[in-house]
């Protein structure tokens, strides 16, 4: 009886752990790709509209700098949105605490959309600081 019971418990607190653990990497917005960390803001920052829809980026992340951002299926009218999605290079290969901090001027004759992707990223690039482990102080 008493080994069931230890068994029993243990096993619920391992289930305990796999779904914690399971909650935290599968999440939808922080994945594995080639090597990288992934930020999907689709389902991060659904609220954030360009001119026409939410304009939802991925952020590829390597060794904590950013590697490339690249715009996903959006609605926006393709002609100003590509001239938006223009702004994306500027953060490539900066590091996170710093991209974060910065953005570019907003396109003109794209401006909603540029912000919209302005905002994207810097929701991103915070939540990907958030999941980060803390760092001990000294």
């Amino acid at each position: 009886m008493r080994k069931n019971k230890k068994l029993t418990t243990v096993a619920a607190a391992l289930s305990v752990v796999l779904l914690l653990t399971a909650a935290k990497a599968g999440d939808g917005v922080i994945t594995k790709e080639n090597g990288m960390t992934v930020i999907n803001t689709a389902e991060l920052t659904h609220d954030v509209k360009g001119y026409q829809s939410p304009t939802p980026v991925k952020i590829f992340i390597k060794q904590n700098k950013v590697v490339r951002i690249e715009a996903l299926p959006n609605q926006e009218t393709p002609k100003f949105f590509d001239r938006a999605k223009a702004i994306l290079t500027f953060w490539d290969g900066k590091a996170v605490s710093q991209a974060v901090k910065e953005a570019p001027d907003a396109v003109t004759g794209a401006t909603l959309s540029s912000e919209a992707l302005k905002k994207n990223v810097r929701a991103g690039l915070e939540h990907y600081n958030k999941q980060q482990p803390k760092k001990k102080r000294k």
